[in-house]
């Protein structure tokens, strides 16, 4: 079975990007514009030394860009593709500075396999996989058990894309029924049991609708054709995600899909070994020692909003992808 990587990038420093960014954004910067949103921590090299240490077995690398490329990069690869925005989006989309459009369009990537996995570029693996990590008998390894959605700290646009993303699962699926088709999926000897107690009391307290699953921050396995089901179902609703230059609350993304296969039944429990952190001061030693100690299969680094130290905080993140992947991969020039 073949499996594909896409992962995307930006290049926030880019006065190109940087231009066409404030001629759409107007003059309030907000949550859906801010500019941690788009900060490149200069990481990617260490992205690419981690797939082709950790996971040589995949296919192709689908690095989806606007159009920008690090001058690091080796084009010349056999398994990179770079993917532009206008490669893959419809053209009454474009130009976006929305994740949720980039995301919601993955599956018109040209030869993108049909089973891939996605990576936010803060999102790295750090230890050996393997594709069954992934893929079992060909359907995604996802986290299935019930998990009643929390809103909590300061309200932002991923809240609402919680609720709109819910919404639309509800929209579409009998929880009763694919509870009753998929019993061993929401329950599962491969969570913990405390889990699967809340699974069995939300499933009799709330029968008639799913209240959430779990966010997951970290690389989410997919099969192609979920996005386009769910274009088929839901075109308006992608359809006015897609024309917003950035995220807006009335926004899905690709937590949906996520979603989809899990109400759906499209996928084999399994509990993903990924740890999410803050850069920050308080954080930055306990995040070092979780990417030197190689401490979890997978990290997501998290770009705070508020100011940060960014020259010292990076040179530190620098300094632990060094010690286990100090050699320069062959996509790197």
């Amino acid at each position: 079975m073949d499996i594909d990587f896409v992962v995307l990038w930006v290049d926030g420093n880019d006065p190109e990007w940087l231009a066409e960014k404030r001629k759409y954004q107007g003059n309030v910067i907000d949550d859906s514009n801010a500019p941690n949103r788009f900060r490149d921590w200069g990481l990617m090299p260490y992205w690419f030394r981690a797939i082709e240490n950790f996971a040589p077995w995949v296919r192709m690398i689908h690095f989806v860009t606007c159009g920008h490329v690090p001058p690091w990069l080796n084009l010349n690869h056999p398994k990179l593709h770079h993917v532009k925005h206008a490669d893959y989006i419809p053209h009454e989309y474009l130009p976006t500075f929305s994740a949720n459009t980039i995301e919601m369009n993955i599956h018109r990537i040209p030869d993108l396999a049909d089973h891939f996995v996605f990576f936010n570029d803060d999102m790295f693996l750090l230890r050996p996989m393997k594709e069954r990590d992934f893929f079992r008998d060909g359907q995604p390894c996802s986290y299935g058990a019930e998990v009643p959605a929390q809103f909590v700290g300061v309200p932002g646009i991923w809240q609402h894309l919680i609720t709109n993303d819910l919404r639309t699962i509800n929209n579409h699926f009998n929880k009763t029924e694919q509870v009753r088709r998929n019993q061993g999926k929401y329950l599962s000897r491969s969570y913990r049991w405390q889990d699967n107690i809340r699974t069995k009391a939300v499933e009799k307290l709330f029968p008639e609708s799913f209240l959430g699953f779990k966010n997951l921050h970290a690389p989410a396995a997919f099969l192609r054709w979920t996005f386009e089901e769910i274009w088929q179902r839901e075109p308006a609703l992608l359809d006015q995600t897609c024309r917003n230059r950035f995220r807006s609350n009335d926004d899905v993304n690709q937590w949906l899909a996520i979603w989809w296969q899990l109400a759906k039944g499209t996928f084999a429990p399994y509990v993903v070994d990924n740890v999410v952190e803050d850069v920050m001061d308080s954080s930055i030693d306990a995040l070092c020692r979780t990417i030197v100690g190689q401490n979890h299969d997978m990290v997501c680094i998290n770009d705070p909003s508020k100011d940060v130290d960014f020259v010292t905080l990076s040179g530190r993140l620098h300094e632990a992808f060094d010690v286990i992947l100090p050699e320069k991969s062959k996509f790197e020039k």
